[in-house]
């Protein structure tokens, strides 16, 4: 059995930006429970040179629209870069998604040996899509969920391996 590249990337985003969503709940609810506002979890980091748990937010839900985006050969959508509340985060999760479920199987699939292009502020770099999916995307992707998760572990959320993985 084949597996499309449609399976390989939107049903992966979706489910693992579902899983972050129900992550992000679970530092809220701990947050209140300490008599917190659980609004500053979103300028919480790791260490002081890395970026705050919005941003890891805002990066994976623009790798998953716009990887997906590439991979069907067409124009990102654009969202900005605002949140400063977790509803707003779950907006940008759940807006990301429903993006993410514009897409149909016949965009993606096929893609593997057409040309994507990934461009940064300082390079340039062709991919076939493929080793786009397999080499950036999902790397970068999965790097910002991870990140996320261990923002909110560090910051005490009780979430565990079963919470980032899903049911």
């Amino acid at each position: 059995m084949t597996i499309s590249m449609y399976q390989a990337s939107v049903p992966v985003f979706t489910r693992a930006l579902t899983n972050l969503s129900s992550v992000l709940k679970k530092g809220e609810a701990y947050a209140q429970g300490k008599g917190q506002n659980p609004d500053n979890l979103l300028q919480q980091r790791l260490i002081f040179d890395m970026l705050p748990l919005v941003k890891q937010i805002q990066i994976a839900c623009d790798t998953a629209a716009r990887s997906t985006a590439r991979m069907a050969g067409v124009e990102p959508k654009s969202f900005p870069d605002n949140e400063t509340t977790l509803a707003q985060a779950h907006a940008r999760i759940d807006a990301t998604i429903a993006y993410l479920n514009s897409f149909k199987p016949e965009q993606l699939d096929g893609c593997e040996d057409r040309k994507v292009v990934h461009k940064t502020r300082s390079s340039e770099t062709v991919f076939t899509g493929i080793d786009y999916l397999r080499n950036y995307a999902l790397p970068n992707f999965f790097f910002h969920c991870t990140t996320a998760y261990d923002v909110l572990r560090v910051a005490g959320a009780p979430v565990g391996k079963r919470d980032y993985l899903g049911s």
